[in-house]
């Protein structure tokens, strides 16, 4: 029961950085850059990577999560009147899409919920199993 908690434990702290990872991007939704190297760049959007963590006989243990930059962090605007604009008037914004932002806040509220039911489960399991040694005494 207790490792079902450490596991549940882990799937808790993963939700938590994929909300974390969401809030960030929304709130840098308008944090454009030069594509100039040298020059200020946009904001990088961030995503989570998860792996498994196992014991050394392969026995699940929980997750691990991580944060990773997504794979193409800026588009290019027409945008000649902001300071970071190159030559040609083009500046870089983050390629954020809000849609797939409340997708991922939407699957980490269920992966809290689903990780709270897993510990209250195991706390009552707990429970019933005192419960019984308490009546054999």
């Amino acid at each position: 029961m207790i490792g079902s908690i450490g596991t549940s434990l882990t799937g808790l702290e993963s939700a938590t950085k994929k909300l974390q990872a969401s809030a960030s991007n929304i709130a840098n939704l308008q944090t454009v850059g030069s594509i100039e190297e040298g020059g200020q760049a946009p904001y990088t959007p961030i995503t989570t990577v998860q792996t498994t963590i196992t014991d050394g006989q392969g026995n699940g243990l929980g997750v691990a999560t991580n944060y990773a930059p997504k794979g193409e962090p800026y588009y290019s605007l027409y945008s000649p009147d902001s300071p970071f604009a190159n030559a040609e008037g083009i500046i870089g914004v983050p390629n954020v899409d809000l849609a797939e932002e409340a997708v991922n806040m939407q699957i980490a509220k269920a992966t809290y919920k689903a990780n709270v039911a897993a510990i209250k489960v195991a706390e009552d399991m707990s429970d019933e199993l005192l419960s019984i040694f308490d009546k054999k005494a």
